[in-house]
């Protein structure tokens, strides 16, 4: 194995790591039933429905 001729430098070693530290967007697609945004492969949030069947009670928002 070859040996190094010089330490790599602690800032060049955190600069290449940091970056891919942040997230990226969530994915969304449209909710075959109510059309609004979801994830894919989760329930829907405003119809509760996935796959075509109801498997989510969705509860009414109280007006307070």
């Amino acid at each position: 194995m070859a040996n190094l001729k010089w330490k790599t430098p602690r800032s060049k070693t955190r600069s290449r790591r940091a970056a891919n530290w942040k997230l990226g967007a969530v994915t969304t697609v449209q909710c075959p039933q109510c059309h609004q945004p979801k994830r894919p492969h989760f329930a829907c949030a405003n119809c509760g429905t996935y796959n075509g069947r109801q498997v989510v009670k969705v509860q009414d928002e109280p007006a307070g």
